[in-house]
């Protein structure tokens, strides 16, 4: 068994063409959340992968063996359930509406840009489209978020400028009103009714 217990996310800092000689070994989620595991590379190598705990490995991260030969990981293709807004009555809202309730739920969710994907749930499946959303089972590779102080799921990347910014939001405190005059205070338009998903509606999810 050749061990491999350095993890270089994305392959940062090799050479492209290091990375395509590379083998390569092909992994679903539930494989690359653990931090040990045995797994067979393209070469017909077994390897055993022992990273820090917590480590995630993700799609496109490359791994050191312990003599110094390079592994490819790539995302395997598995059941997930793609959930979008209602293309007729919905809006970006709506999804992030449902990206709310679920991690109140405490579900693993990759965050796309016009939708989101878990693992395979009827109850929450049922949830979902109770809320208007469109879901449907697809066979993809599944990259979810991995909490905001550790690894930042597939978009993972390092910065090579400051956050810093050269202002404050800090609030500045209110300016005295003069004695005896009156302020507007802005008052917010009630939320439109809901669209309701009757016979009526006219479309399918």
């Amino acid at each position: 068994m050749l061990i491999c217990s350095k993890l270089m996310p994305q392959g940062r800092g090799l050479a492209r063409v290091l990375i395509q000689r590379a083998s390569s070994i092909t992994l679903d989620w539930d494989t690359r959340q653990k931090s040990r595991f045995d797994a067979t590379d393209s070469q017909g190598r077994t390897l055993g992968v022992f990273l820090p705990r917590g480590a995630v490995v993700r799609g496109g991260d490359v791994l050191v063996a312990e003599d110094g030969s390079l592994v490819r990981v790539a995302a395997a293709s598995q059941a997930v359930l793609r959930i979008t807004a209602c293309a007729e009555h919905g809006s970006p809202f709506d999804l992030t509406r449902s990206a709310y309730h679920l991690g109140n739920r405490h579900v693993p969710i990759e965050l796309q840009p016009d939708h989101l994907k878990i693992e395979p749930d009827h109850v929450l499946a049922d949830m979902l489209r109770a809320m208007h959303m469109t879901v449907i089972e697809v066979s993809e590779s599944f990259e979810p978020e991995n909490g905001a102080y550790g690894d930042h799921g597939a978009a993972a990347h390092g910065h090579g400028h400051s956050h810093e910014h050269g202002h404050s939001h800090e609030q500045a405190a209110p300016a005295a009103t003069p004695p005896g005059k009156r302020i507007a205070i802005p008052v917010r338009a009630a939320p439109a009714e809901p669209h309701v998903h009757g016979p009526g509606c006219g479309h399918e999810h």
